[in-house]
């Protein structure tokens, strides 16, 4: 069995457009469609010592994808610093490797505070550029990639 699949939705969300100007499309973030349903996770995959995720590219300072400060220490953070966000059930508010600053809402979003994003889906860490700069992945190769990572 998948990871994965041992955690299913437990609702949707109904989106909704946003307003003019305020769909980030930063590091190709997706914005929501107005009547499309969105699957959302109070739960997320079982942590284990190599626990299968999908890292993707998202930006902490303000007026980037990330929408609100980080729900950590509600402060915004730039592009250099190794930082990442963890789902909603993966997010606990500890440091590893890479900081964890913030959670990847998987039970909300299509909204101001989500800047107007789906919620996400339920094996994704978001990483700023310095991570991806970390691990030496660069160009068209950023973005979306299969990662396994342990909690320490």
């Amino acid at each position: 069995m998948v990871e994965a699949d041992t955690c299913k939705p437990s609702g949707k969300l109904k989106g909704k457009n946003p307003p003019p100007g305020k769909c980030n499309k930063g590091h190709d973030s997706d914005c929501c469609k107005e009547g499309k349903f969105y699957n959302t996770y109070k739960c997320s995959p079982p942590v284990s010592n190599h626990t299968k995720a999908t890292l993707t590219l998202n930006g902490f300072d303000s007026g980037e994808d990330g929408g609100s400060p980080c729900e950590c220490d509600d402060k915004f953070h730039e592009d250099s610093e190794l930082i990442v966000a963890l789902l909603t059930g993966w997010f606990n508010k500890k440091k590893t490797v890479y900081e964890v600053v913030d959670e990847c809402d998987s039970t909300m979003g299509c909204d101001d505070e989500h800047d107007f994003q789906p919620p996400c889906a339920n094996n994704i860490v978001n990483a700023s550029d310095a991570v991806w700069d970390d691990l030496g992945v660069c160009g068209d190769k950023r973005g979306e990639m299969e990662i396994y990572w342990s909690d320490t």
